[in-house]
């Protein structure tokens, strides 16, 4: 029989398949951590006494798993809205160095271009960073994405669908916003010795507990962000002159 050389349409087609199918194995050690703390947003969430629905809603609209753990507790609490819009801002100012080398060259197309930008999570971020450049893609990477928000939402799901099922609430569920930190930064550390940054996130939480016990988070995250630039600003200027 006569055989076909596969045309160029149909080749595409395959490449497509197979960079949205390694982008969708990418996000499986990611989503080993991103669907249990679903799990706990919506637990929260239920034990807040607030709407099952604000678990999905609050996931599509910021897809920000710290962020999202922190507005339960301000929105239970009904913290005023610049209080809410400060938060939002300074957890989520990092992601602003994180568009320095993200990838969104690769994503040409408009809307798919705003969806890589709206999913840049923590996570997204580490997985693509540690993959050779020549492997990636805008496919590869909007299937992370999608799969990553897949995992961030049904986990929020399933954690409505706990809380309302458990007889008793369950506590110390908001300790895990801290614990997810406190392991990051103890990786962090592990894996790149940054023991200056450490060292200045420490002093920002010593710092603002003396000066502001109210408000200690804002205040430290926002010294941190300062002593950050200030410490970037102080390197360069050696490297310019070494």
């Amino acid at each position: 029989m006569e055989q076909h050389t596969p045309t160029h349409p149909a080749i595409a087609a395959s490449t497509r398949r197979t960079r949205i199918s390694q982008g969708v194995r990418d996000s499986f050690s990611a989503g080993l951590g991103i669907f249990p703390l679903g799990i706990a947003l919506g637990l929260l969430i239920t034990q807040a006494g607030l709407p099952w629905w604000l678990a999905p809603a609050l996931s599509l609209a910021a897809f920000a798993g710290s962020l999202e753990l922190l507005l339960v507790g301000m929105l239970a609490s009904v913290t005023p809205l610049a209080a809410v819009a400060l938060t939002v801002f300074v957890v989520n100012f990092r992601h602003v160095f994180y568009a320095f080398s993200f990838p969104l060259h690769l994503v040409r197309h408009p809307v798919a271009r705003a969806y890589a930008v709206y999913a840049m999570i923590d996570e997204v971020y580490a997985v693509n960073a540690a993959l050779p450049e020549r492997e990636r893609s805008a496919a590869r990477l909007l299937a992370m994405q999608i799969a990553c928000e897949t995992y961030w939402v049904g986990g929020g799901l399933a954690g409505v669908v706990l809380g309302a099922a458990l007889p008793a609430p369950v506590h110390g569920l908001e300790f895990a916003l801290c614990a997810l930190f406190t392991v990051l930064t103890l990786d962090a550390f592990r894996s790149r010795r940054e023991l200056p940054s450490l060292l200045l996130a420490g002093a920002s939480v010593t710092v603002a507990l003396v000066l502001t016990p109210g408000t200690a988070l804002f205040t430290a995250l926002l010294l941190f962000v300062g002593l950050l630039l200030v410490r970037h600003a102080v390197t360069g200027r050696e490297a310019a002159h070494a």
